[in-house]
């Protein structure tokens, strides 16, 4: 089982910027497709973006297109989130997951059997 951890939270004013980070305790190889998601107070879950095993392949939701972009790097068992000019509506909890890689990248949260615990991302 592959096990996350999310860091880089905190507090940052409109058009500010921060880096998420995650941390496998797994062997994070090219077996496993990751993906960040958020969810804001009263709302559901959404995807932000997924990465390929490699990191050549990226999606991202359309909210956060051009804004924000994922990379990886297998060798420190470690996955990115890097959020630019950030809004309010960005305010959230932040999750990385995981998925046994295969198909095409997708923010299918069912499909994603593996998930932090989240770190709190507020703009204001």
């Amino acid at each position: 089982d592959v096990q996350l951890v999310e860091s880089g939270g905190g507090f940052v004013q409109p058009g500010g910027s921060l880096r998420l980070s995650c941390a496998a305790s797994g062997y994070l190889d090219r077996r496993y497709y990751m993906g960040w998601f958020r969810q804001a107070p009263g709302r559901e879950r959404e995807g932000v973006g997924v990465i390929s095993t490699t990191g050549v392949l990226t999606y991202y939701d359309e909210s956060v297109k051009g804004r924000f972009t994922i990379s990886r790097d297998n060798a420190k068992n470690a996955v990115y989130l890097q959020m630019d000019s950030l809004k309010p509506e960005d305010s959230a909890v932040y999750h990385c997951a995981a998925r046994v890689a295969g198909g095409t990248l997708s923010l299918l949260e069912d499909d994603f059997p593996y998930w932090g615990q989240g770190t709190q991302v507020t703009v204001s």
